[in-house]
């Protein structure tokens, strides 16, 4: 199944709809998506029947406004998964790549207040002057818990999403200094995707610790990035079996994969150069593509000035 939240012509109010055939089954009764993915498939299976069967309007996919598949997550942990991306990263932020990433999955808290559609533009996070994407992917919890076993990943990941990082590396680079972060150099955007779509989907893929998905970046019609969800070090059961770890994953908290290796400016920069690839700056069109999973389409913009502290 491929599910979405989206703006309805009818009553301009938030839906969730089923991607059936290139239409958006729209549902009538007013559920989010994170209400139907809680209790794991059943309800999400009742919901497709309803939404087929008595839609509250179809509407050509193409031309729907599409917001976030879960628009309000409870919370966002964004994980450092792929080993190439971590040494690249490292080696462009003047790191050395400390063993313990080896031994547990190091994952930030991000913004859920700053939760981006797959068509929103982007405003670069004031006085950043080194504005970076990252290409990932997402897993949103259904089933919530605690204290996960890694091997029961897929009776508590609802679906899978594309989903970017937007980086201030200037900012992140600085506050890190005094050993803690990231924080406001990845506050101000994270997209995703426009559908949710469920781990049946991707079942034939599986290949790796994952699926043996493309994922492709571009800037202004350049392509940038290019790599497989396959090549994942960190399998995803193991990394909300971290994340539930002494604690409870909620439906709709989302589970970020980290940037597939090459799948940012920092690293294409560190090993080719700004001037093979400058930092993203207004004006500059950026598309995140994954196989069978989707597309975030963004174009950045001004962002505000800084107000000085003191």
């Amino acid at each position: 199944m491929r599910w979405s939240t989206y703006i309805s012509p009818a009553d301009h109010g938030e839906h969730a709809g089923l991607l059936r055939g290139g239409e958006l089954y729209g549902l009538r009764r007013p559920a989010p998506l994170i209400e139907l993915i809680a209790d794991g498939r059943p309800r999400l299976a009742a919901a497709r029947e309803e939404a087929l069967n008595d839609p509250f309007e179809v509407l050509p996919a193409s031309s729907a406004r599409l917001l976030a598949p879960i628009p309000r997550p409870p919370s966002i942990r964004d994980f450092i998964a792929f080993e190439e991306h971590v040494r690249n990263a490292s080696r462009g932020l003047s790191h050395q790549v400390n063993p313990v990433w080896y031994e547990i999955p190091l994952f930030y808290f991000t913004n859920p207040a700053a939760v981006r559609g797959p068509a929103d533009d982007i405003p670069v996070a004031p006085g950043s002057e080194r504005f970076d994407y990252e290409l990932e992917i997402a897993a949103v919890v259904g089933r919530g818990g605690s204290d996960l076993d890694p091997r029961a990943d897929e009776e508590h990941i609802a679906g899978f999403m594309v989903m970017c990082d937007w980086s201030a590396r200037d900012l992140q680079q600085h506050e890190m200094l005094g050993n803690l972060g990231p924080a406001k150099g990845k506050d101000t955007a994270t997209s995703f995707s426009g559908f949710l779509v469920t781990p049946d989907e991707l079942e034939p893929h599986r290949s790796g610790n994952a699926y043996r998905l493309e994922m492709t970046a571009s800037v202004n019609g350049k392509l940038y990035s290019k790599g497989s969800l396959a090549d994942i070090y960190w399998r995803f059961g193991e990394l909300l079996a971290y994340a539930s770890r002494g604690t409870a994953l909620r439906p709709g908290d989302i589970i970020g994969s980290g940037t597939v290796g090459t799948g940012c400016i920092l690293e294409l920069s560190t090993v080719h150069g700004t001037q093979a690839y400058p930092w993203l700056q207004p004006g500059d069109t950026v598309r995140l593509e994954v196989a069978e999973l989707g597309v975030i389409e963004s174009t950045l913009v001004p962002g505000p000035s800084v107000i000085p502290l003191r």
